[in-house]
């Protein structure tokens, strides 16, 4: 297997992974009797796996200072996280795990081809072309139809 077919089956665990994160971030809101509560906690024992992780692989941690000198912009990925987390949480009650993924899954990939078409955050511009348009029509309609069935 080519480190490209490695990446592609990482990918598609990680895409995986989703469905799952938003259920059990659900369940834990449940238990705890609030979305935000329960995002929180999700954050929470996050930040102690990565801790531990970078402990265990001995990561050094020092080189963390250098974040002092990253563009404001670099620091609102936390943000952009707990925003993602919990929205998630509070949507799938409302909507359904594949409802509330796949109209997840659609946002992705129309802020992906404004991002890749206008080279935002300095990633390679890719231009949107008739292809791509249709990827994101069928997507769409895949939302329309898990939606409506």
């Amino acid at each position: 297997m080519t480190n490209q077919y490695i990446l592609i089956a990482l990918a598609l665990l990680v895409g995986a992974v989703l469905p799952l994160q938003v259920g059990v971030n659900s369940k834990l809101a449940d238990s705890v009797g609030s979305p935000l509560l329960s995002a929180l906690l999700s954050f929470t024992v996050g930040t102690f796996a990565l801790l531990t992780y970078v402990l265990i692989t001995g990561v050094p941690i020092a080189s963390a200072a250098n974040a002092r000198g990253a563009s404001p912009i670099a620091w609102t990925g936390g943000l952009l996280g707990a925003f993602f987390v919990a929205m998630s949480i509070i949507l799938l009650p409302k909507l359904g795990v594949a409802t509330t993924v796949t109209l997840i899954i659609a946002g992705q990939m129309l802020m992906s081809l404004i991002m890749d078409h206008f080279g935002l955050l300095g990633v390679p511009v890719r231009e949107i072309n008739i292809a791509r348009v249709g990827g994101i029509i069928l997507v769409i309609a895949g939302v329309l139809l898990i939606k409506r069935y």
